[in-house]
């Protein structure tokens, strides 16, 4: 089990990309995946994610408070503004507008740890900023959208929220607090968490994009062009913005892919519970969850060729 994890684990971004495509080319092998089993995969994802965390992985919170509020703002601002600037340059209908908007206002997701683990980047930091910004998502995911959209359309704040603390907050907590009390037995459980994380990631991406086939095959260029920029702005905003405050390198690197990579299986969740009327908004968030991956494994291995006597010349 533990081989096999790993090696799903380390192929994620290919399997991801395996599966969408082939729901995406012929749906009718995913159709049977309903939508709303989304939030139950992605509850699933949540708790694995809790299961790994100890009291010692928010130590860099109270150690470090400046560059985990560095972390936070920006994650909070870059990624908002870049969806926004992003959806009305390319002149996005309302559904992929709102779409690629809740994929920024949402926290960076549990692969960035991973990806600034790979990339030899400040994981303490990535840990601690994944968790903040995961706990602050109920109430600003909602904010930040509203202050975003509510020229556009009718926001549902108050599902939102309810919606982030179901999803998220009470799965991770819960699995937070029985690792706390059960450690020896969770340690043993762990090692089958990539494989069934990806293996609840695969059954998001592939339901959401067979349902929306032809949808994404309609816009598809447009939309993951948004996608694509979208991605790597982030991760060049939070590698510089590291260089303008002369962060150390390893933490430049926590930020850039903290900032980049997002909770994306958690916009597609909300895209439902938030704009049940506008279809098209859950596909950025597959999209995205399928090309983070992807653009997160080659910046993993651009990263790790970056080192101290580089970054003395920055």
């Amino acid at each position: 089990m533990k081989t096999v994890s790993e090696f799903v684990g380390k192929f994620m971004a290919v399997i991801i990309l395996i599966i969408a495509v082939i729901a995406l080319f012929v749906p009718k092998t995913s159709l049977w995946i309903d939508t709303s089993w989304i939030n139950y995969l992605l509850m699933v994802v949540m708790f694995g994610m809790g299961l790994t965390l100890k009291p010692s992985d928010f130590a860099v919170v109270f150690k470090h408070p400046k560059d985990i509020i560095i972390g936070c703002l920006s994650q909070f601002t870059i990624m908002p503004l870049l969806a926004f600037g992003l959806g009305k340059m390319f002149g996005l209908e309302t559904g992929l507008l709102a779409g690629v908007i809740l994929v920024g206002t949402c926290p960076g997701g549990t692969s960035s740890n991973v990806i600034t683990y790979l990339s030899r980047g400040d994981v303490a930091l990535s840990v601690g900023m994944t968790g903040v910004n995961t706990l602050l998502a109920p109430i600003l995911t909602p904010a930040i959208t509203y202050l975003l959209l509510k020229t556009s359309v009718h926001v549902d704040v108050l599902s939102m929220f309810l919606s982030i603390v179901k999803v998220v907050i009470v799965p991770i907590v819960l699995g937070f607090v029985i690792n706390h009390f059960f450690g020896k037995y969770t340690s043993k459980a762990s090692e089958a968490l990539p494989l069934i994380s990806v293996a609840a990631i695969a059954l998001i991406v592939a339901s959401v994009v067979s349902h929306n086939a032809q949808k994404i095959l309609e816009t598809g260029a447009v939309v993951f062009a948004v996608v694509v920029l979208h991605n790597v702005l982030g991760y060049l905003a939070g590698f510089l913005l590291g260089i303008l405050l002369k962060l150390p390198l390893s933490k430049r690197k926590a930020l850039s892919v903290e900032v980049g990579m997002q909770n994306s299986g958690l916009a597609t969740s909300l895209a439902g519970t938030a704009f049940p009327d506008l279809s098209m908004a859950t596909v950025p968030g597959a999209i995205f969850s399928v090309w983070h991956n992807i653009s997160g494994a080659v910046l993993a291995g651009v990263l790790r060729r970056f080192n101290d006597d580089i970054a003395e010349m920055t």
